[in-house]
């Protein structure tokens, strides 16, 4: 066997590999539309605790400056670092994560102790679903000359980006663990002596929500069986069901974003230039 066939019968072995392994890919410019909307949506999302802890009659939120937009004061450091680490996750960039709790003092609200903690973590939920809502709404009425080509397009994309991270807020923060608006719900429903074993795993809340949505996965990739069961896809169960809700409002996207791709709310969001 001569030189030139050895590097022949190589090439082919690189190349068939090649095809084989997936490349990684990453969205640049999605990301940094998710790490924009995730600053955004966060200090809204806290602020919709604040005024409902106000509308109750404790003021306490307010004097803690928390009626603010400024990140600095809303973003928990390993919030933002978990929706940084999933917008530059390859494949598909998805973003959300938590802010700093609004702490209301329960025996100042005016509708109860229990009640008014509950209300207090509805509001955040639903006041980041309204927002999603309000964004794909936006995307919905938008002008079909805004896609008309590649670069104007991302005018309509980060609408729908900004709709999917508040929807992925409102979903994510279900999930009862502490930091997340599921915790406190589920902590006032509980009775008192359930509740107070229950707020033992407060400690621990962040860390299992760090093993779910990244180790699990890493887990899951190493065997297919783990890998299908949902747990294990989590991230990629709450960005589904986040552009499936914007979808409704969205409906359809212009005939004219055929020619680049966008058929309809999901492919809008995860919008790429050709090439790149």
């Amino acid at each position: 066997m001569t030189i030139a066939n050895v590097s022949a019968a190589i090439g082919a072995i690189v190349a068939v590999a090649a095809t084989d392994i997936p490349r990684l890919y990453i969205n640049v410019v999605l990301a940094a539309m998710i790490i924009v909307s995730f600053l955004i949506a966060i200090p809204l999302h806290e602020c919709g605790h604040a005024l409902m802890a106000m509308w109750l009659g404790d003021h306490t939120p307010r004097n803690e400056g928390r009626l603010s937009m400024n990140p600095r004061v809303q973003v928990d450091p390993v919030g933002l670092l978990m929706c940084v680490l999933l917008a530059f996750q390859p494949y598909l960039a998805i973003g959300f994560g938590w802010g700093k709790p609004v702490k209301p003092d329960p025996w100042k609200l005016r509708v109860g102790a229990n009640t008014g903690l509950l209300m207090v973590a509805w509001a955040g939920i639903l006041f980041s679903l309204l927002i999603g809502l309000l964004s794909a709404l936006v995307v919905h009425f938008l002008p079909p000359a805004l896609y008309a080509n590649a670069y104007i397009v991302r005018i309509p994309q980060f609408f729908e980006v900004f709709a999917s991270v508040n929807i992925c807020l409102t979903l994510f923060n279900l999930i009862p663990l502490y930091p997340l608006d599921g915790y406190q719900i589920l902590y006032t429903l509980l009775p008192s002596k359930q509740a107070v074993q229950f707020a033992k795993s407060a400690v621990y809340g962040p860390l299992i929500i760090l093993a779910v949505f990244f180790l699990l996965p890493f887990l899951g990739q190493l065997s297919p069986g783990l890998g299908s069961f949902p747990l294990f896809r989590l991230s990629y169960y709450i960005w589904l069901g986040s552009v499936n809700i914007s979808a409704l409002v969205v409906n359809q996207v212009p005939a004219i974003a055929q020619a680049l791709g966008v058929i309809d709310a999901s492919s809008l969001y995860l919008f790429n230039v050709p090439g790149l």
